[in-house]
């Protein structure tokens, strides 16, 4: 009977990677695209047997998922730069592509800068640049400097899926073309509320977009402005509790 009380501590740790129901499953010519929200920013993607971790942080306990293939990190803040979740999660095969501003700490890690494409096993990979247009700490400061993150579309049998990063809606983002899946950051101070989210999702036009990076938004306000549009919102957990 004394196993009884680690048995459940074992299960309570678990619970919030055990997001099933939150997974997303995406049809693509070379198969099935699985993503699965984890927190905040960490995202589980896998596709032909391959995982992929993006921004993989605290507090996702990693050690009960399986280990990343490639690991993807687009900035250098704590929620999205995670050296110990990162080497949680990685085993000695393990790729990483990050920002070169991120490869200064995580010396593993391959540079892709903004603007750089990569195949990747079956990916290919676009680094597409994240950054803030007037939002910072402080007058003449921005939170995220233009050139330093990335955001990422990345492409498997056909499908094109858009990951923002730490972002304002930049005109890069708003170029962007035929994404199918676009996941959105909006946070303030940091990046963007819902509304300006909203219309640079706009005016890319993906076919789903699922908002991400979004604690303490109103998502209401997001999918409101959204309403005929002809795009899809989904909403998902990504802070279980």
């Amino acid at each position: 009977m004394k196993l009884l009380p680690t048995l459940l501590c074992s299960l309570i740790a678990v619970a919030p990677l055990a997001r099933a129901a939150d997974t997303q499953v995406f049809p693509t010519s070379a198969g099935p695209v699985k993503i699965t929200p984890l927190y905040h920013a960490s995202t589980l993607i896998e596709a032909g047997g391959k995982t992929v971790y993006l921004d993989p942080a605290k507090p996702v306990k990693f050690s009960g998922l399986p280990k990343a293939d490639l690991i993807l990190i687009t900035d250098i803040h704590g929620d999205h730069m995670d050296p110990d979740a990162i080497k949680e999660a990685s085993n000695v095969e393990t790729d990483i592509l990050a920002p070169p501003a991120v490869v200064q700490t995580v010396t593993s890690a391959k540079p892709i800068a903004n603007g750089e494409m990569k195949n990747w096993r079956g990916w290919t990979i676009e680094a597409i640049p994240a950054y803030n247009l007037k939002r910072g700490p402080a007058p003449g400061k921005l939170f995220h400097d233009k050139g330093r993150g990335n955001g990422y579309v990345l492409t498997y049998g056909g499908k094109r899926f858009y990951f923002s990063g730490d972002t304002e809606g930049v005109p890069e983002m708003r170029a962007l073309k035929n994404i199918d899946v676009a996941f959105v950051c909006m946070n303030l101070p940091y990046t963007m509320p819902p509304e300006e989210a909203a219309d640079a999702v706009k005016a890319f036009h993906p076919k789903v977009v699922i908002p991400y990076h979004y604690r303490g938004s109103d998502l209401a306000v997001f999918q409101k402005a959204l309403e005929g549009t002809g795009i899809e919102v989904r909403v998902l957990d990504w802070y279980p509790k």
